[in-house]
């Protein structure tokens, strides 16, 4: 008897988990690792582009939910879930314009979920503004009883009386905080919330005065509690910083810079825990907004990144294409291959103005030779091969093996472009950023000048110039034939 009992509640268990829409409890240890590419837009596995942007993450039952801001005009939170953070399934829009009232004409961002084990209730806050500009600084909230929906809308508010810009939320073993950028982003207030998470009810403290920091990211780590911040850049990317404490409603260090100055071209969302059988690793999410490149919030793209910790109290992070990620296990690394160019492939780079092509002038193969434009034959003197030094590319002609380089490494406009062998000199690195409609502006690390050509004829001669945004300066970089 007994054992049909045990069967009976296993059966149960696992029939309550799929009418949840949790799945199967054995679907995270099932999950294969995976290999997720960076600075890329994900797709859902129907093939649509995942709109998730400031979006917030958590776990229920086998399932990761990531839930994030949707800009196409109609839908404000989209939900998707998976089981190996890459393959994501898209389950419902949690708000829409179509729920009337202010969210008619709202913006929406940096939507978070908690869940309220007392309730049984799922809570969203986010960052309300009226669609025109950032003259509200409002918080606004929601709940439901299931994960996926429907939510009911309870309204935006400041609160206790301060504006709240970029937010974020934090559950610490059943009492929650929302952390937020107040008085214009100057500084940073941590509330703690009501028993049912769905109001604010006390100023715990405010930090970071004066100091400009956005976009938090908050979560724990042992004894210790980590808050990432940006700095306040508009869309453009800056260098994120992160503060410690032993107590969320304790003392935070000042914050301290980690990455690199760009934060790898992204902007702090979130932090998802990843538990396994083998440790838990910490996975960095950031966004590396279309705005920066004039483009729409539904053009955005993701960084994803492992963090490390050398010490209890410290945490790193370094650039990788791409990161191979085990959910079952809980092991989290960084990769080489992936990204957003495989080293592996030959790619041409054609100018917008033009249509015409980089090459090495006459098929050279020495040091020192000139790069022009001209229009494609399919040599190998036009295709280029696009490696990842860090942060930074080296792009290697595939005929002769050497690198894109400002000769002398001049930092001045009219730079003229060569090809040299790969040293590692700043003047031999570039970094190529959206310029919009797919193409690229391509930067020199030592001069910050852009790839410019000076004409719209075979052979025009290709220099480093001060971007302006002319289609001379702008590049599509495409697999060559």
């Amino acid at each position: 008897m007994m054992k049909n009992k045990l069967g009976i509640m296993l059966i149960a268990s696992l029939l309550l988990g799929c009418l949840m829409g949790l799945g199967p409890m054995t679907d995270a240890a099932k999950a294969a690792a995976v290999n997720v590419s960076n600075g890329i837009q994900f797709k859902d596995t129907n093939g649509n582009i995942v709109h998730a942007h400031g979006g917030g993450m958590l776990k229920q039952g086998s399932y990761y939910y990531w839930l994030g801001e949707n800009r196409d005009g109609t839908n404000l939170v989209s939900l998707y879930r998976s089981t190996d953070l890459k393959n994501w399934e898209f389950r419902s829009h949690l708000l829409t314009k179509s729920m009337g009232g202010e969210l008619a004409t709202a913006n929406i961002e940096r939507p978070k979920l908690l869940y309220n084990a007392s309730t049984g209730k799922y809570v969203m806050w986010m960052h309300k503004e009226n669609g025109v500009d950032y003259g509200e600084g409002r918080v606004a909230v929601a709940s439901a009883s299931s994960i996926e929906g429907p939510y009911t809308y309870h309204g935006s508010f400041r609160p206790l009386g301060h504006d709240s810009r970029d937010m974020t939320v934090y559950n610490d073993n059943g009492t929650a905080y929302l952390f937020s950028s107040t008085r214009v982003n100057a500084d940073m207030n941590v509330f703690r919330l009501s028993s049912d998470f769905l109001s604010v009810d006390t100023l715990v403290q405010t930090m970071f005065i004066g100091q400009y920091r956005e976009a938090p990211a908050v979560f724990k780590r042992g004894s210790t509690y980590f808050l990432i911040t940006s700095g306040a850049t508009g869309w453009n990317p800056n260098q994120a910083k992160y503060s410690t404490a032993t107590s969320i409603e304790g003392t935070w260090t000042n914050p301290a810079n980690f990455g690199d100055s760009t934060t790898y071209g992204s902007q702090s969302t979130y932090v998802i825990p990843v538990s396994g059988s083998t440790t838990t690793s910490y996975l960095y999410m950031g966004d590396r907004w279309a705005g920066a490149w004039s483009e729409p919030v539904n053009n955005s793209k993701y960084v994803w990144l492992p963090l490390s910790f050398p010490t209890a109290n410290t945490l790193e992070m370094n650039w990788y294409p791409s990161v191979d990620i085990d959910t079952a296990t809980g092991v989290i690394t960084g990769s080489s291959s992936g990204g957003l160019f495989n080293p592996n492939t030959a790619y041409k780079i054609e100018n917008v103005e033009s249509g015409l092509t980089l090459e090495v002038s006459q098929q050279s193969t020495a040091n020192g030779a000139n790069v022009d434009i001209w229009s494609y034959w399919g040599g190998a003197n036009q295709k280029w091969r696009i490696e990842q030094v860090g942060n930074y590319y080296q792009i290697v002609n595939m005929n002769s093996g050497r690198a894109l380089d400002v000769s002398g490494s001049s930092t001045a406009d009219h730079g003229n472009v060569i090809q040299y062998d790969y040293w590692g000199g700043n003047n031999q690195q570039w970094s190529l950023v959206e310029a919009g409609g797919g193409a690229f502006r391509i930067v020199n690390r030592n001069s910050g000048r852009a790839l410019d050509a000076t004409g719209t004829t075979n052979g025009s001669n290709v220099i480093q110039y001060s971007y302006w945004g002319g289609a001379n300066q702008k590049w599509r970089i495409v697999p060559a034939d």
